[in-house]
């Protein structure tokens, strides 16, 4: 895989042998990739925590109730104790990173002022931590029969429940996923 090759705005999809336990049976977005590696947040793997709890946690002021039920996700396992944010567009934040026209990543905290009071991205996904490959990696382990890619679409991030999203995103490739075999073979 050559670095003009981006898989930036790419969902990874996890083989059905994925012995990582991190990544078994996840869909994880690129958010960012380069030649220095790449960065993705998990977007399936919902944690036993809501928003309304984060938001206690920071001190923030709810006034917006209805987005306390909102589940955590564990977006990966580095830097399990800062938050991700992947929103829709329209807002501007402190540190945000455009991963397509549609997706947007935030990493500081005036994202979730926004959302505890309301006013904040119309859709949006809270994770905690973050998927890291090293220069190479990813595309090895790409080459290897680790991962699918497929483009990613607002609608896999924010709409199809989480326990969906690894079989819809392989359904995005025409492939029944439940149906593949754990062992990967070379031709």
């Amino acid at each position: 895989m050559k670095l003009a090759d981006s898989l930036s705005n790419q969902l990874l999809i996890a083989m059905p042998g994925m012995a990582d336990p991190n990544f078994s049976t996840t869909v994880t977005l690129v958010c960012e990739h380069n030649s220095e590696g790449a960065l993705g947040i998990v977007i399936n793997r919902p944690l036993d925590m809501n928003l309304g709890h984060l938001f206690g946690h920071l001190d923030l002021t709810q006034s917006e109730k209805a987005i306390a039920s909102h589940p955590i996700l564990s977006g990966g396992p580095v830097a399990r104790d800062r938050g991700f944010v992947l929103h829709n567009p329209g807002m501007t934040f402190e540190s945000t990173v455009s991963v397509s026209p549609e997706i947007q990543l935030t990493l500081s905290r005036d994202v979730l002022d926004a959302m505890a009071t309301g006013s904040g991205p119309r859709k949006s996904l809270v994770a905690l931590g973050y998927a890291g490959w090293d220069a190479g990696q990813l595309e090895e382990e790409i080459l290897g029969n680790a991962w699918l890619t497929v483009p990613a679409t607002p609608e896999v991030i924010f709409e199809v429940p989480f326990a969906d999203r690894w079989s819809v995103a392989a359904r995005s490739l025409g492939i029944d996923i439940s149906k593949m075999s754990a062992d990967a073979g070379h031709a």
